[in-house]
């Protein structure tokens, strides 16, 4: 009867481990490993299905959006019941989502969105991403933060567990939503430009882009997105101006030939709406990845702990402007051409918008990621790739070179 009523509460207790997520005693901080993947920071999590078991999916880290959202795959999982408007899908949020073992304070979501897609594509979250999840800033709010970037670890905390290294700066931080402004200078003039490590590529509002490349025509400068500043793969990227700005202060750093695009009118008037308050534009993780990133929300102070000097060469790549499409192929959008000629070999015997990138030195590229997909387009400039192209059902070699796009700012010695 003994070996009976052991084994019984042996098997219980079996049971009862899987309905936690790792461990019985909640933590108060972890630190888990962290893919830095296109810039954007992407850990695991695991969310609690209806029979009380957990589920791991991939968490994309998004303090720069206060929406909680998730895959239509996921709320299927969740049993959650979905509506659907003319753009998006909405559902409830999932009643638990822990990382690293630790339970996340999901009080005062009411809801999540959801991308409005075909059956086919219910996995997708966000184009060119390995994603099911975000942790938006709304959540992250409630917590310490710490991006390591150099290490590519994630380490989330109550307030005052996580002890912040480097230069800090007071910032503002919209107490309703967790969005974060941080105190800026170009050129002497102040303005707040937004935190979003969910951003692969940094933003300034279109006047002030305008304003400093009219002043500065010698500041690099391109039109079509490549690189990490291929975003999502929207229409509009195709004409998107790119410029290195030589030195811009944000908060406590000094950073120079930093990559930003011009964001429209309309879009600067929607996150300053978002913000609740005035900004020039955004910093994305595409200049914090030699950075410990650290967000202290209970005290409105940012850190930037620098972990090492290295210079990405994120726009060392062959010059094509990508779509990511629900079926997991490469749509070619463009082709850029800084110089008032094609970066590589176009028309009938080369590349065309509208045709489908295949595989890359062989390599086939359909269904990974964006970050992915550019590491192959990468690389040392004069370095030859072999594109495999299709168009109209048809497959073609292309050879392409990679060349340097938007090089840095020609410092002052060096022009005398």
């Amino acid at each position: 009867m003994k070996v009976v009523l052991a084994y019984f509460l042996l098997i219980s207790g079996l049971a009862l481990a899987q309905t936690k997520p790792t461990s019985q005693a909640e933590p108060k901080s972890v630190t888990v490993p962290a893919t830095i993947d296109h810039n954007r920071v992407i850990v695991d999590a695991d969310v609690l299905l209806p029979d009380n078991t957990w589920h791991s999916v991939h968490a994309w880290v998004d303090n720069g959006n206060p929406e909680l959202e998730m895959s239509r795959k996921v709320s299927t999982m969740l049993a959650l019941p979905v509506t659907c408007g003319d753009q998006e899908c909405s559902a409830p949020p999932p009643r638990q989502i822990a990382v690293g073992g630790m339970l996340l304070n999901l009080t005062g979501l009411k809801s999540a969105k959801l991308p409005l897609k075909p059956v086919s594509a219910s996995h997708i979250l966000a184009a060119g991403m390995d994603v099911d999840i975000n942790l938006p800033a709304s959540v992250l709010r409630q917590y310490d933060v710490l991006i390591n970037f150099p290490e590519h670890k994630f380490t989330l905390g109550v307030p005052g567990t996580i002890r912040f290294a480097g230069s800090s700066s007071r910032v503002q931080v919209n107490a309703a939503n967790g969005l974060i402004e941080v105190p800026s200078q170009i050129e002497k003039k102040k303005m707040n430009l937004a935190l979003d490590l969910g951003s692969c590529i940094s933003f300034l509002s279109e006047d002030l882009f305008d304003s400093l490349a009219k002043a500065h025509p010698d500041w690099p400068h391109m039109t079509g997105a490549v690189g990490s500043a291929n975003m999502w793969g929207g229409d509009a990227e195709t004409s998107w101006k790119v410029m290195r700005v030589a030195r811009l202060q944000y908060g406590p750093l000094f950073l120079t030939d930093v990559a930003e695009v011009a964001l429209s009118k309309n879009v600067m008037d929607f996150l300053e709406k978002r913000a609740a308050m005035p900004t020039s534009g955004i910093v994305g993780s595409n200049v914090l990845l030699n950075y410990r990133v650290g967000l202290d929300y209970a005290h409105s102070m940012v850190y930037f702990d620098i972990g090492r000097l290295f210079n990405f060469p994120d726009f060392d790549v062959i010059g094509l402007v990508l779509r990511p499409e629900d079926d997991g192929r490469f749509r070619i959008l463009g082709i850029a051409d800084p110089d008032a000629k094609p970066s590589l070999p176009s028309g009938p015997d080369g590349v065309q918008p509208g045709d489908y990138l295949i595989a890359v030195n062989g390599i086939p590229v359909r269904g990974v990621t964006m970050g992915q997909v550019w590491s192959m387009l990468g690389g040392t400039p004069g370095q030859e790739r072999r594109l495999t192209i299709e168009r109209g059902g048809k497959t073609s070699t292309v050879i392409a070179n990679v060349q340097h796009f938007l090089g840095a700012v020609e410092s002052d010695e060096k022009k005398k």
